[in-house]
């Protein structure tokens, strides 16, 4: 069997366990990457030390991040064609990933809120704005969450994650004020909580929000670098700078290890001062 006919049983078994489209698209490109440069690999012919050998060629002009993501991949791959018989054994079980430094996710200063705040020229802008900044989600959610998901009286919204789960995301009650300013402003039958203004009406896509976040930055003169996730990053450090514990932030981002939350919202400096100063 080759690997683009396992990819098509792979691929089959991912999506009825609910994964994203995004998610399989990733890995269809992971599995091009192989084709393109690693063609002799093989289901039964494969080892890892050709394995090891590609990648150590890779290692010199691709990021850590990079790899381990390719690794990932074909762990995953491969565990599957034995698991479903499809391969005797599974050369890449003991395969590691390299080493990374954990860095402190970048985060916008209050600063840089203010002036986005402030550049936004409709009641869509600033609703989306403001759903980002307080709720903590990822861009994939916002850009699935429907108004019906809404809870006005508990300022909270049921979101859907990667692998199809859900979980109960909280706003302020400003970003509230906001989201139904934005909703009055309407006129469209559409179910989406954000949408284009072009018509036909239709949900907005993630590099649309993208996009418009870029054009807020660039209006605000911002000179960091202005993305969804950054939002995210940004809503972790609030919450440790004021005292939350890590495994409140672990359940509010919706991570499944407390060693990811750590990676997204290291405590910034003065925090970890005024916790100096009151244990030592």
């Amino acid at each position: 069997m080759y690997l683009s006919e396992l990819w098509k049983l792979y691929e089959v078994d991912k999506r009825i366990q609910g994964f994203s489209p995004y998610t399989l698209k990733a890995y269809s490109l992971q599995l091009i990457m192989l084709f393109g440069d690693f063609v002799i690999l093989r289901l039964r012919k494969s080892t890892l030390l050709e394995l090891k050998e590609y990648l150590a060629k890779q290692s010199g002009r691709l990021k850590p991040s990079i790899i381990g993501d390719r690794i990932r991949f074909v762990r995953s791959l491969f565990r599957f064609a034995y698991e479903e018989g499809y391969n005797k054994k599974n050369p890449f079980l003991n395969l590691r990933e390299p080493e990374m430094n954990n860095h402190i996710s970048k985060f916008l200063i209050e600063e840089d809120v203010i002036h986005l705040k402030i550049s936004c020229l409709s009641h869509r802008e600033r609703a989306l704005l403001e759903f980002l900044y307080s709720s903590g989600c990822h861009v994939g959610e916002v850009q699935k969450i429907n108004i019906e998901d809404l809870n006005w009286e508990n300022c909270s919204a049921i979101v859907n994650g990667k692998g199809s789960k859900q979980r109960e995301v909280y706003f302020t009650t400003e970003c509230k004020v906001w989201l139904k300013k934005y909703l009055k402003s309407r006129e469209d039958s559409c179910k989406a909580l954000f949408v284009t203004e072009t018509n036909p009406t239709r949900r907005m896509s993630i590099p649309t929000i993208r996009w418009a976040l870029k054009r807020l930055a660039n209006w605000g003169e911002i000179e960091a670098n202005v993305y969804p996730h950054r939002f995210r990053h940004t809503y972790a450090c609030q919450l440790l700078d004021n005292g939350a514990p890590l495994e409140f932030i672990q359940g509010m981002l919706g991570h499944e290890k407390a060693s990811t939350t750590q990676i997204y919202a290291q405590l910034r400096g003065e925090r970890k001062r005024e916790l100096y100063r009151r244990f030592f």
